[in-house]
């Protein structure tokens, strides 16, 4: 009898321990099964394991603020499956999302066979469509074996991520539905057969092009506004900038001449506000200086300083928002904050070549489309962990670029912007220097990130689909920080931090990255294995990578792999002939010890490399190249550390410049 200990998601251990080479050639014969509170075992051998309560499982294919949004009542289908090499139950959100992630050409290597799917039952639970499609229910559904249900493909029922499947244990149940909702029914053999469409993270990679034209366009759009013809000028023309403004008629530009000016005020028509020289407003210290309430603004060529650092009542702001949505006072704390430029539905917003000195916010855009901050520089506090937010950008698909953000707490903050794109900017001395929040679609690409307090690029509550492309981060807590799925990774410099990738995130691609000169290089707490981590370089980190729990993880791809300071080895071709494990006790050491390329040759090393290579389970907790190559991958990107010296090759048993 075979017996398999599962973990629930609720018990997780914050940290595993990796089994080292060492510790697996003492104990070779020894097979220890450890069992803790919260464990709960399966005898595969002779029953089936019981389905476990959804919130217990590791989820899939939902992002967290979908879930959050979703009403009381909405039951979507969902699958839970137990698989032969993986400790903990995998939660599918929509049966699709199983069948698609089973076809996948290296999910059984990752997981093993699955031991027991189960699915949602709507069989007796009154199941209804609400107007979106989502499936609402009396009571809440239960459990099903896969093999058993019925299912009802392409009918009305749809969960936040696209068309779902629904599944009943009742054959006629089934039909019924899809009389009532339409549809076609299935049994679980030709289900497995039916495609389902699906955004990975490959479609983050295709759409960067498409994401880099999406930002052309958005400034075109907005440049415009640096065209309009001078209608008033402050001091010839009204005595007020606020008087200027509201005697300048729409689409022309209001001059604010070289001066200071003590006024903080309101742009309520689509109107240019355009500095000339050394031109400063200067609010009063108690609130926001400029606040924009129109499509089509523009703010051009100005200084802007005496901002306030309070936080309004939803009230005293210019917008309604909704006192319903499950971020609703998260949105008012923050979107109701002081700021030096705060835009509330403004659409098409251009703010250009503007200085903000702040202790709060810098700029604020509340649900405005396609604004363009382009040439901007925010100052924030000398300390970082004070003020809120450079540019804190909610509810705004929005374009960011060449601009500087100094000094807050939150560098550039996207909160529930898809399709923003931030580029080529710089941003030092922050405490958080990109931070993005249940944003989807993204595009973060090409900027210069240094000494942030805590971490350099921050992807968290599990959006998809963002892409973080040709960033270089350096001097920081941890460089970059990735959560959510479908992330596309890829050419990015992480560099001389404390730690230069967080994996968080799942079903993500990491490419042609540089990681080097780290305390470690790479830490991963995803617990999903489904990542695909392939052409990038590991130099001159003390470590190159741990794992805080979970399976087995292959970092390559048949015989594309990673390059890896210390993984010297006889040559096949441009790959190195054994394996590599960071997370091995002696393979992690390697690059830090003399001799190692002769070392790594040695008979008996070579013999237990092959047999973890081929034994999985003997490598649980940790990170396995199959494919490690014999040069650095990016060598253009590792020539601009101060690490490319230290790459060996395969073909050399002393240090050498690739």
């Amino acid at each position: 009898m075979r017996t398999r200990w599962y973990i629930s998601r609720r018990d997780q251990p914050s940290n595993v321990p990796v089994r080292s080479r060492n510790t697996i050639f003492l104990g070779l014969l020894v097979v220890v099964v450890l069992a803790s509170v919260g464990l709960f075992a399966a005898d595969v051998g002779s029953t089936t394991p019981d389905p476990v309560a959804f919130d217990e499982t590791v989820p899939v294919g939902l992002t967290l603020e979908a879930e959050y949004a979703l009403g009381d009542d909405v039951a979507l289908p969902r699958a839970q499956v137990f698989y032969s090499q993986y400790q903990y139950v995998v939660g599918y959100y929509g049966v699709e999302t199983f069948v698609e992630d089973r076809r996948g050409p290296d999910h059984e290597q990752r997981f093993g066979h699955s031991l027991a799917v189960y699915v949602t039952d709507y069989g007796g639970t009154g199941i209804e469509l609400t107007d979106e499609g989502y499936p609402v229910t009396d009571r809440s559904p239960g459990w099903i074996e896969a093999e058993a249900a019925w299912y009802v493909v392409d009918s009305d029922a749809r969960t936040p991520a696209g068309d779902t499947v629904v599944s009943f244990a009742d054959r006629d149940e089934a039909a019924a539905f899809a009389q009532t909702h339409g549809g076609t029914l299935h049994a679980w053999d030709s289900l497995l057969e039916v495609p389902f469409e699906s955004d990975d993270a490959s479609i983050a990679r295709e759409r960067v092009d498409d994401r880099r034209d999406l930002a052309d366009e958005r400034v075109e759009a907005a440049a415009g506004a640096t065209e309009r013809p001078t209608s008033v000028v402050v001091g010839e023309d009204a005595d007020t900038i606020q008087a200027a403004i509201d005697d300048a008629p729409a689409n022309t530009t209001v001059v604010v001449p070289e001066g200071t000016y003590a006024e903080t005020i309101e742009i309520d028509r689509p109107i240019t506000l355009a500095g000339e020289g050394n031109a400063t407003i200067r609010g009063d210290g108690n609130s926001t200086v400029i606040t924009v309430t129109t499509d089509r603004a523009a703010i051009l060529g100005l200084d802007i300083e005496g901002v306030g650092n309070k936080t309004r009542d939803a009230e005293e702001l210019p917008v309604e928002m909704d006192d319903e949505a499950w971020d609703a006072t998260f949105t008012k704390y923050y979107a109701g904050t002081d700021a030096g430029i705060g835009a509330y539905t403004a659409e098409g917003l251009l703010v250009e070549d503007v200085r903000i000195d702040t202790p709060a916010s810098g700029i604020i855009t509340y649900d405005s489309t396609d604004a363009v901050i382009r040439n901007v520089t925010v100052t924030g506090t000398d300390d970082p962990t004070e003020g809120l937010a450079g540019m804190l950008l909610y509810h705004s698909p929005v374009v960011v670029e060449n601009s500087t953000v100094l000094g807050s707490r939150n560098g550039i903050y996207l909160y529930r912007s898809p399709t923003a794109v931030v580029r080529s900017n710089e941003i030092e001395g922050n405490k958080l220097g990109v931070h993005v929040m249940h944003t989807n679609d993204a595009l973060i690409a090409d900027n210069e990130l240094r000494g942030q307090e805590h971490t350099g690029i921050y992807i968290m509550t599990g959006p998809v689909r963002n892409a973080v492309v040709g960033n270089t981060v350096r001097d920081t807590g941890y460089a970059l920080t990735t959560g959510g799925s479908d992330t596309y990774i890829a050419s990015n410099l992480l560099t001389d931090s404390d730690i230069g990738l967080l994996v968080g995130s799942t079903a993500s691609i990491y490419e042609d990255n540089v990681i080097a000169g780290n305390d470690l290089g790479t830490e991963v707490f995803s617990l999903l294995p489904t990542n695909r981590v392939v052409g990038n370089d590991f130099v001159g980190n003390d470590a190159h990578a741990d794992v805080r729990s979970g399976p087995l993880r292959v970092w390559s791809d048949g015989d594309t792999g990673n390059y890896w300071q210390g993984s010297a080895t006889v040559a096949d071709g441009d790959r190195a002939d054994l394996s590599y494990a960071p997370t091995d006790a002696v393979d992690g050491r390697l690059h830090r010890t003399d001799g190692a390329p002769t070392l790594v040759r040695a008979p008996a090393l070579r013999a237990l490399g092959g047999l973890e290579g081929s034994v999985p389970g003997m490598r649980t907790g940790s990170i396995v190249d199959q494919a490690p190559t014999c040069e650095p991958n990016n060598p253009d990107l590792l020539e601009r550390t101060e690490w490319a010296d230290d790459a060996w090759t395969c073909y050399e048993t002393t240090r050498t410049t690739p």
